[in-house]
């Protein structure tokens, strides 16, 4: 009797057990509603299109400024409060410490005043007040040199009758001969006075001056190079350098970024596979992220010829890291509000059929 009853309740009661298994899942489960997306996904705009992923930027490209010249930043001239802002080119923008510089250049305004004058000094000559006591000197030596002169011709006749002796008509002559060189010496200094400065001093006097105005000239550059200023016009987009912060050449961020936003312009990445088939006189639309309800209307711009590796991802599991991409660039064709420079918006572009 046991055996009979085990062999038919074992079996008896896991044929129950599946069958309840079985029921529950196909009545007593759950029934979880259904629920639209958060965000409505994009969608192809043409019947026969190509996608891809734009970039919104400014119309002349957006502009990273950055510092020729590494330093400690004195001022910065725009405020956070000014972001948006329209500003002109040669606006400044921020300085970095300059003082060192500034006070090198009143050095050289110095050599550069201290070589005028030497070369003005040299261009003056001789002075006027020179002039009158050389030509007096002159005159006097020929003064000195007549009567000596006059001496020895009366000697030379007393030494011819016997009147005087051979050694005092010889002093008398080397006395004219000193004098006569005197007079020569004079009258070479009195032409070497108004000659005025040699012509090679002239020479090496104006190049001392145009050295000190090239120096003046290179340290006031680096004094202008130290004033950052806006390179265009166009709006402020970003400010991200601080007075007292430490800025060089070789920094990899944007102190100040820059754009034209008068027209936004979106820089589309076509995938290599699809290159073959865009056209560029194809009609294009893009919508922003999250707002597929907003369509905006682009113009073709022009095609960045080289084909560049992907740099920007939408985390398609489809995407590879090696994908290269050809960069288009496209203006939205009205004024759409919010949209903003550096947003990724959704491209549809019309499929070439030829």
């Amino acid at each position: 009797m046991t055996k009979t009853v085990r062999t038919l309740f074992l079996p008896t009661l896991a044929m129950g057990l599946f069958v309840f298994s079985i029921y529950h899942l196909l009545f007593a489960a759950e029934k979880l509603p259904k629920e639209d997306p958060l965000l409505e996904p994009p969608r192809q705009s043409f019947a026969l299109g190509i996608s891809g992923t734009g970039l919104v930027e400014a119309r002349a490209e957006n502009i990273s400024l950055g510092t020729a010249v590494a330093g400690v930043v004195l001022e910065v001239c725009v405020t956070s409060d000014q972001l948006g802002q329209r500003v002109t080119a040669g606006t400044p923008l921020f300085r970095v410490d300059d003082r060192h510089l500034k006070a090198q250049l009143r050095t050289h305004h110095a050599n550069l005043s201290l070589a005028e004058a030497q070369l003005e000094r040299l261009e003056a000559m001789p002075r006027p007040e020179d002039v009158p006591p050389s030509e007096a000197k002159v005159k006097v030596a020929e003064a000195n040199r007549t009567r000596l002169k006059d001496q020895l011709e009366r000697g030379e006749q007393l030494l011819g009758k016997k009147m005087m002796v051979e050694e005092e008509f010889t002093s008398r002559r080397f006395t004219f001969l000193a004098a006569d060189q005197q007079w020569q010496q004079a009258q070479a200094e009195d032409a070497l006075l108004k000659a005025g400065s040699w012509k090679p001093d002239k020479t090496v006097a104006r190049a001392s001056v145009d050295a000190a105005k090239a120096n003046v000239a290179n340290l006031e550059t680096e004094i202008d190079r130290c004033l950052v200023r806006a390179p265009v016009d166009g709006q402020i987009l970003k400010i991200d350098v601080r007075p007292g912060e430490y800025v060089n050449a070789a920094a990899a961020k944007a102190l100040i970024l820059l754009g034209d936003l008068e027209r936004l312009r979106v820089r589309v990445d076509i995938d290599e596979q699809d290159i073959a088939r865009f056209k560029p006189t194809g009609r294009v639309t893009a919508t922003p992220r999250g707002a597929t309800g907003q369509l905006l209307n682009l113009k073709f711009v022009r095609v960045e010829p080289y084909v560049i590796p992907k740099k920007a991802f939408t985390g398609d599991n489809t995407e590879r890291i090696d994908t290269r991409v050809l960069q288009v660039l496209y203006e939205i064709d009205d004024d759409q509000p919010g949209v903003y420079v550096g947003q990724q918006v959704d491209v549809s572009i019309e499929q070439n059929n030829d």
